[in-house]
Parts: C-alpha cells; sequence; structure tokens
C-alpha cells in the first residue's frame, strides 16, 4: 500500500543508486562494485540520487521501506562515503573562498546589476508559463521541507544564537498557524501552477544540480561538525531571498500564474528582510561570539551555497535558452 505522504523509489541512475534501491527494496545490505564510489562523479546523477534518498529516511521516510533503515549501519555507512566524496569536491571547488564572514557576505549585501546566472531575472523579464511551473517542479524537492534541514542546527546552538534561529524558524513555520507554513504556501502555489503538491512527486524529474542543492542542507544539518557551516547556508539564503522574491513576484503577476503563486513570494519578501538581520547580527553573531573557531566553518557553508545555486541556475539557463526542459524528465 503507498504512502503518499512519502515518497516512491524511482528509477537509479547508475550502479550507487542502483545498489542502494535494491538495498532498500528487499532489506538487505547495499552491495556495490569494487570501486563504484571511488570512480563515481560527486555532482553526477547517480550519486546525489543516492544520497538524497538516504538523507529522505531522516524527513518523512520512503514510501514502502521501514522506518528501522534510518538507523541501518550498512546505509549508515553507504551514506558516510558518498558524503566524503560531496564533501571532499566542495572543499577542493572552494579552497580559495572568503575563509572570513564579512568577505564571504559582504557582496551579497549589494546586488550586481548583471548577475551572471539570475533564474529570477529570466523569468521576470522574459521568461514563459511552461517554464515557471518546471521551476516551481525544481524547487519543490526544497520548498516542500522548507525549514526543516535547519531545524536541526538549534540543540546544537546556545544563547543569542538559539534565540535568533528559533524566532526565524518560528516564522518559516506559520507563527504557530498551520495555514501559513512556507511549505504548505509553496505546495499551493504548485496547484495555481497546475502541478502536483504532493511530497516528493517530482523527484524523478530533478536534475543532480537540483539534487545537490537539497543534499547539501541535508548533509550540512545532520551533522554537528559542520553546525558552522549550516549556519552559513540559512544566513546566505536569507540574504539571497528577498531581492529574488520581489522578482519573483512580478514574474508570477505578469505570468497570470494566480494569487496563491504570487503569494508565496510576496510573503518571503518582507519577512526574509527582516530575517536578514536576525541572522546575520543575532545567529552569526552570537555564534562567533560563542565558538570564534567557527568563522572559517560559516563561510564555507555561504560559499558552497552560492556555488551550487548558480551551477543550478546555469544548467536551468542553458537548457531554457535553447528552448528544451530542464528536467530529467519533461513535465505534461
Amino acid at each position: 500500500m503507498t504512502d503518499p505522504d512519502r515518497p516512491g523509489l524511482v528509477p537509479a541512475r547508475g550502479v550507487l543508486s542502483q545498489a542502494l534501491l535494491d538495498a532498500l527494496r528487499t532489506g538487505r545490505l547495499p552491495v556495490c562494485p569494487p570501486a563504484a564510489l571511488d570512480r563515481a562523479d560527486p555532482w553526477g546523477e547517480d550519486l546525489q540520487l543516492a544520497l538524497y534518498l538516504l538523507y529522505e529516511l531522516h524527513y518523512r521516510g520512503l514510501d514502502e521501506v521501514d522506518d528501522e533503515r534510518e538507523w541501518d549501519p550498512d546505509l549508515l555507512r553507504l551514506r558516510r562515503g558518498l558524503e566524503g566524496a560531496m564533501l571532499r569536491a566542495l572543499r577542493s571547488e572552494l579552497r580559495d573562498a572568503p575563509r572570513r564572514v564579512e568577505e564571504a557576505f559582504g557582496p551579497l549585501l549589494t546586488e550586481p546589476v548583471a548577475p551572471a546566472h539570475s533564474i529570477s531575472h529570466y523569468l521576470e523579464e522574459r521568461g514563459e508559463l511552461w517554464q515557471m511551473r518546471e521551476y516551481a517542479a525544481l524547487r519543490s524537492l526544497y520548498h516542500l521541507k522548507e525549514a526543516d534541514p535547519h531545524l536541526w542546527v538549534v540543540p546544537r546552538l546556545s544563547g543569542r544564537a538559539k534565540a535568533g534561529m528559533v524566532a526565524v524558524e518560528y516564522d518559516e513555520f506559520g507563527a504557530g498557524r498551520a495555514e501559513a507554513v512556507h511549505s504548505r504556501l509553496f505546495a499551493e502555489l504548485m496547484a495555481d501552477l497546475g502541478l502536483d503538491p504532493a511530497y516528493g512527486t517530482y523527484l524523478e524529474h530533478a536534475p543532480a544540480p537540483v539534487l545537490a542543492t537539497v543534499n547539501l542542507m541535508s548533509l550540512l544539518g545532520l551533522h554537528r561538525a559542520l553546525r558552522g557551516a549550516l549556519v552559513g547556508h540559512f544566513a546566505c539564503v536569507e540574504v539571497t531571498s528577498s531581492p529574488g522574491s520581489r522578482r519573483m513576484v512580478r514574474a508570477m503577476r505578469r505570468l497570470g500564474a494566480g494569487p496563491a503563486a504570487e503569494h508565496f513570494y510576496a510573503e518571503h519578501v518582507e519577512a526574509d528582510a527582516v530575517h536578514e538581520q536576525v541572522v546575520r547580527r543575532e545567529v552569526i553573531g552570537g555564534l562567533l561570539a560563542d565558538e570564534p573557531g567557527l568563522e572559517a566553518d560559516v563561510a564555507f557553508g555561504c560559499a558552497a551555497t552560492l556555488l551550487l545555486e548558480d551551477r543550478l541556475a546555469a544548467h536551468i539557463e542553458t537548457a531554457w535558452q535553447r528552448d528544451a526542459s530542464a528536467l530529467r524528465v519533461p513535465l505534461p
């Protein structure tokens, strides 16, 4: 019997994801060919899908997979190997990135006149409705679990940092009102665009660059040692959200996407402008007052977020400029 609140298992994209899917279906341990992990592309479809499915066990679980598999030592061992490959690739690509918070976040406080890749600019200026629908389907992997991975850092903070983080998360979860939870608002946006708002519907459609952006949050959130990087990721999202959301409101209005579609981004324009100040002053400021040695980690989290978001934007824009779908499986 299927569970509509849990994503189903999707087709494999290589030997790693095939070994994992076989293990999830049979209840056995994952068996990979020798050296498969060493040969895997850390940004490829195979590794990113396998990692995404393993992380999903810590969220709502996977349809027809026993909840006990969340802490299966063999699956955790595989996850550790996949995470190691992704982290090594990130650290290698970001070896010259800023290591101080001011250097990492300073450029984000002033919008570039002509950004290299900006999907919100593209959609505002010349996007078509089919492209907006694709973008919403891709982003659903994040927005239908919006704020969830960031909660993992709360018990790892104290004082100002914890209080500031909880204040921002309280707003993300609707300030106590179920109808205002941001993930629910995004589901209503999807319905306005004629998309299926069920959790995990578009996993099979999502290419590796999308999976990587969501996997980054889960990776940083699940490891206490990476708490500084998760704060950097969270701060980067909040600092860059408001201007992009303003453009998305205009894009939704121009395309006639519907009131719920427009409302989701309108909600983020003012809220995230306030959140930006709280995150920078209280969350980052409080964390570094308590643990100044984490500054390089906070900067790393910001740089990693920008790297993967830019890679995703480039993937989408390259496809759309060819009038092609940015999805692995185009929408009906």
